[in-house]
């Protein structure tokens, strides 16, 4: 069957396996994505949903790299809503609701119309490595394919263990087994590895809810969409979610299972998500609070399977059950299946080189929660960003790394080479030193020309980009050449008690005060007429406010990425040893000599390296 040697071996279907096969196959390589089971590619094993705070522009930038996380993302959705618009566009998320059988059904049929891509369902059970080189995979039938590189995305499989209560059974999840053999060959290859932990809510079925005890979370008003593509339209028609709490009573039933749950009673020993607990871990942790949300999100258009989001467990199903039925609506709630939590095998990421090309095997890539990771969209652009780098190896052209003030990729990736992370890495803003840089509004300004290099980007992707860029620019000059006098202005500014003009000034200042919008401005002289002249649609103006508004900001941010990438350009030598620098902290030398970061600016980045330690390794460089 496999007698020709392919370019780039992907395995694992999940979200990372998905992005990294459509992008090196795109790329030209002869790919093979192999996967346990071809039904379940690009699978929401959790949340029915994509985006949200900092996620959402990771799945922003993936489709202005070609990816087709947004594609999918918007042809599944059945609510959109822009989180954080009370806050500055820097903080802007967006955020849909998916339904979860189009969205595997969408990104299986895009995967299947992608040229250069083959299918196989079966579980790999181990790898083949000679002389510390990746040679291609070994199938649990004993079958070998040849690869000239392999991307690994094994999600929670990697000899995954199902918690419910007191019982446990192997599993990577619900209904699917295990996989095993891989963490063996990585160990015995000189790999560390260890443990982590994440889980899952119960589904109900939303028959048997009550809705009139919750309140309804709709969506925007006006939806927007999260590729920058024309193939995609925002929603006509939307699903509601709905909101509701938990309760002491609820509480107290849960604690009545503490004894049986495998989080308190010493079998999970490895650390779960800190930023999404489960309901125990809430109750526990916050004792002192007497009801926490939870989220009831439907699965789809159709379906009547309900996800009970914030109520992620691994407490016996009776004490799930009996909880629940003391939450308001859920009354009478009947289940689809119980929550569970799932233990699996993961490799710390300063493993990694920012390639995510492991730095023990050639030609050997990482990416999604292999890499200690959770989060569909963390995956998503890691293995977008693998495939990439797997088929730049392969053509034998040089590596793409993205920086920490060019995406939030580049910030999630160098975080974990760099840092590395004992509990599940979620991304959030505020791990992006840039990010005013970094907005969803404007991935495709950073990456579109990038990609379009690469060959992922399309010619009319590029076209659609320079249009928006170009126009959106020249509406900036517009209101920075044009005036306004103080009789057509004032009333504006009356509507918000700001101070009166008493002389004409250009309309560039005025819109720069706090409170004052695009509409505002739209209703000044020759605004309007230069918007309908122009064809501005709503991303041209959207773009040209936040130019306006924040233009200070990000021209300080932009000159503090200049000064930290002069640092980016001393180069540290491949294998340095830190060890005869002996000005420097122990400690310092000791991380250093681990991460074998390759210039200055990854090696100030890394925990425990002081700036005085810094200075020291200047000093010795000759800088």
């Amino acid at each position: 069957m496999f007698n020709k040697e392919y370019d780039v071996i992907v395995v694992g279907a999940g979200h990372a396996g998905s992005e990294a096969a459509a992008a090196a196959a795109n790329m030209g390589c002869s790919t093979l994505l192999v996967t346990m089971n071809l039904q379940n590619i690009a699978q929401m094993s959790c949340n029915p949903a994509m985006g949200g705070i900092a996620k959402g522009q990771i799945v922003r930038e993936i489709d202005a790299m070609g990816g087709y996380s947004g594609l999918v993302s918007d042809t599944s959705a059945i609510q959109f809503k822009m989180l954080n618009k009370s806050k500055g566009p820097a903080m802007w998320s967006p955020r849909v609701q998916s339904d979860r059988m189009r969205f595997a059904e969408d990104w299986r049929l895009r995967l299947e119309q992608t040229p250069n891509l083959d299918f196989y369902q079966e579980m790999v059970h181990g790898l083949i490595i000679e002389n510390g080189r990746i040679k291609g995979v070994r199938t649990s039938l004993g079958i070998e394919i040849k690869a000239k590189s392999v991307v690994c995305t094994n999600g929670t499989f990697l000899n995954g263990l199902i918690h419910i209560g007191d019982k446990q059974r192997g599993g990577g999840r619900a209904g699917e087994a295990a996989a095993t053999g891989i963490t063996k060959d990585l160990i015995d290859a000189g790999f560390e590895a260890g443990r982590m932990k994440t889980g899952t809510p119960p589904r109900v079925d939303g028959r048997s809810l009550d809705y009139s005890k919750m309140v309804e979370q709709p969506g925007d008003e006006i939806p927007g969409k999260f590729s920058y593509s024309d193939e995609t339209k925002p929603l006509s028609k939307q699903r509601s979610c709905y909101m509701t709490y938990t309760s002491n009573e609820v509480h107290d039933i849960l604690r009545s299972g503490f004894d049986r749950s495998p989080m308190f009673n010493g079998r999970i020993k490895s650390l779960g998500p800190r930023y999404c607990p489960s309901i125990e871990d809430k109750i526990n942790r916050f004792a002192d609070k007497d009801r926490h949300q939870l989220f009831v999100e439907p699965e789809g258009w159709n379906t009547v399977e309900v996800y009970v989001n914030g109520f992620s467990t691994s407490l016996p199903e009776d004490v799930q059950f009996n909880a629940l039925r003391s939450v308001a609506g859920f009354e009478n709630v009947k289940f689809f299946r119980p929550g569970y939590a799932i233990e699996y095998d993961y490799f710390p990421p300063t493993q990694l080189q920012h390639t995510l090309e492991t730095k023990l095997v050639d030609g050997l890539y990482f990416a999604g929660q292999i890499n200690g990771t959770t989060g569909y969209e963390e995956a998503a652009c890691q293995g977008m960003m693998a495939g990439i780098n797997a088929a730049l190896k392969v053509q034998e052209k040089e590596p793409f790394i993205l920086q920490r003030n060019e995406a939030y990729i580049g910030v999630l990736i160098d975080d974990l080479i760099t840092k590395g992370t004992e509990e599940p890495y979620r991304m959030f803003t505020s791990r992006a030193e840039y990010r005013t840089l970094l907005r969803q509004d404007n991935a495709d300004f950073r990456l579109t020309e990038r990609s379009y290099k690469l060959g992922l980007a399309s010619e009319s992707r590029m076209r659609k980009m320079e249009e928006k860029k170009e126009k959106s620019l020249a509406f900036v000059s517009f209101l920075k050449d044009t005036s306004v006098v103080p009789e057509e202005a004032n009333p504006v500014l009356a509507d918000y008690n700001s101070s009166p003009m008493k002389q004409s000034d250009k309309i560039f200042k005025i819109f720069s005060r706090p409170n004052i919008a695009m509409d505002d401005v739209r209703k000044f002289p020759g605004v309007e007429e230069y918007i309908q002249e122009n064809n501005l649609d709503t991303e041209m103006l959207e773009q040209t406010e936040i130019q306006v508004k924040y233009s200070g900001y990000i021209q300080k941010e932009k000159n503090n990425a200049d000064k930290l990438n002069r640092l980016e350009d001393v180069k540290i030598p491949k294998n340095f040893d830190y060890s005869k620098i002996k000005s420097m902290s122990f400690e310092a030398r000791e991380k250093l000599n681990k991460v074998q970061p390759t210039n200055v600016s990854q090696a100030s980045r890394i925990s425990g390296v002081s700036p005085n330690d810094i200075s020291v390794l200047l000093v010795y460089m000759g800088r």
